[in-house]
């Protein structure tokens, strides 16, 4: 038995111990894990206050929901919107950057193929290398062809891979939230604009009414019964009444460039809108199933449970890393001076080198990667948290504010009933010449007020049934590969 012979059989029973040793040194997951916990719709209450509303299976928003406050331009505008804005043109920037980023973690997971041909010439000089190699020119052409496989022992490139996925499901979704955010804030916008009207409308009738109060008056001064300063008094009101009325111009204005902007077109575009016609408040009506339903009704939600999925397969990949990787690389080609004697066995070489790599020691890089991915799972549990929560209050306060002004609303049209009535009497007292023609002009400013406050009123009232369904979900349905997903197992945290 030769030296080294002697050598290596002494340290073969050393190997398994090393190996044990190395195993013990190695860097350790121990006492990291995620704190998150996804939190339980079923245990926040809604019943009561909710309670006494009309509560059915169909009660969520239509896809097109905005088509039930009945007006076709507001519908060509929603159209014009989805087609035009450039904040949906981001929002499918990020979804093509997603699906991109699943094609790189997809192809991690795959073999690597190479080939290269190429020709190498050389010439050293004979006072470098002297006579035999110096001097002369050797040229060579080779063509080699390279393999390289890590093959995934723990599943951490695939986890990797179906963390990419789940963000790019969270991607898809927020470009639909997007087009809803966007459809809702047209409508406001064109809700604004037909209050806007409405406030242009009170104040072209407040000016009229002041114009007509300063005649009057100054008619009564002519006839010794007024004196100077009830006309100028009257003369005061003029001036306040066409600044209410610029002021409405300016809010039409407004919202006319408000809403071009929102269908991604420059300010020329609003000139364009007609006068809107008397929008219907959506009806108040609510899906059976709340909460859990709304989980998968609501975009914003459905994206952030697409979030948590992927932060907890991404914490799967960081623990991957801590154990053994195994890589395969082969490398084989042809190497001649000749080309035409590049196919014959003496020109071809081959080389296959296994590698099997073992973190030991790394100053805690690898523990560091791994609580920052719990980190983000537990930021990524706490934002779908915060947004369920965040949703049933959504749907409450615009109930609450539906049962509100509905009230407020029926209450403010028994008041301009009440100012119109006094308005016809002030009128026939006034024929009768009974009552003098200021006492008109005092109960249509009264009149003015109250149509005044009953159009704001109306205002909201639609603006919060689109808010509500906005709430609700805005029609939006996820897709088979999209859906809601069960709350996560104990897996997620392994």
């Amino acid at each position: 038995m030769t030296t080294s012979t002697f050598r290596t059989f002494r340290l073969q029973p050393l190997l398994p111990a090393a190996l044990a040793l190395a195993l013990s040194a190695c860097a350790s997951t121990g006492g990291l894990q995620p704190q998150g916990q996804l939190l339980d719709p079923d245990h926040l209450q809604s019943q009561r206050t909710l309670a006494g509303q009309d509560l059915s299976q169909p009660g969520w928003p239509a896809t097109d929901w905005w088509r039930a406050l009945g007006d076709p331009q507001l519908d060509a505008l929603i159209a014009e919107g989805l087609q035009h804005n450039p904040g949906l043109d981001a929002a499918d920037a990020r979804l093509r950057q997603a699906r991109s980023q699943i094609g790189t973690a997809r192809a991690d997971r795959l073999p690597s193929v190479n080939a290269s041909a190429g020709y190498t010439g050389v010439r050293l000089p004979e006072s470098m290398v002297g006579d035999e190699m110096g001097g002369s020119y050797a040229g060579s052409v080779q063509g080699y062809l390279s393999f390289s496989y890590g093959i995934d022992l723990w599943g951490g490139k695939r986890a990797a891979w179906e963390a990419a996925v789940d963000s790019g499901h969270a991607a898809q979704v927020d470009a639909q939230a997007a087009r809803l955010d966007l459809s809702a804030a047209i409508a406001e916008a064109y809700a604004q604009l037909g209050y806007a009207w409405q406030l242009h409308d009170v104040a072209n009738g407040e000016l009229e009414r002041a114009q007509k109060t300063l005649k009057l008056t100054q008619q009564r001064r002519s006839a010794g019964i007024d004196s100077d300063l009830q006309v100028r008094q009257a003369e005061t009101r003029i001036p306040a009444a066409q600044q209410q009325l610029q002021a409405a111009q300016q809010q039409i204005d407004e919202a006319r460039t408000a809403l071009a902007a929102l269908v991604g077109q420059g300010p020329d575009r609003g000139l364009q809108i007609e006068r809107p016609q008397v929008l219907n408040p959506l009806a108040l009506q609510l899906p059976g199933v709340l909460p859990s339903e709304l989980l998968g009704r609501r975009p914003d939600i459905v994206a952030a449970r697409w979030r948590v999925e992927a932060a907890g397969k991404e914490i799967h990949a960081a623990k991957a890393k801590f154990y053994p990787s195994l890589n395969l690389t082969a490398l084989g080609g042809v190497v001649n001076s000749e080309v035409d004697q590049l196919l014959k066995s003496s020109s071809t070489f081959a080389f296959l080198g296994p590698a099997l790599s073992l973190p030991i020691f790394d100053s805690g890089r690898l523990r560091a990667g791994l609580d920052k991915t719990d980190a983000q799972y537990d930021l990524a549990v706490a934002d779908y948290n915060q947004s369920v929560v965040g949703a049933l209050r959504d749907v409450a306060d615009q109930v609450n504010a539906v049962r509100s002004l509905a009230d407020q609303a029926a209450a403010q049209q028994q008041a301009l009933n009440t100012a119109e009535a006094a308005q016809d009497l002030a009128q026939q007292r006034y024929r009768a010449g009974i009552g003098s023609y200021l006492d008109v002009l005092v109960v249509e400013e009264q009149l003015l007020v109250a149509q005044k406050r009953l159009a704001e009123l109306q205002s909201r009232q639609i603006l919060v049934s689109v808010k509500l369904s906005q709430a609700l979900g805005g029609g939006f349905t996820p897709s088979s590969d999209t859906a809601t997903l069960a709350a996560p197992t104990d897996s997620t945290h392994s």
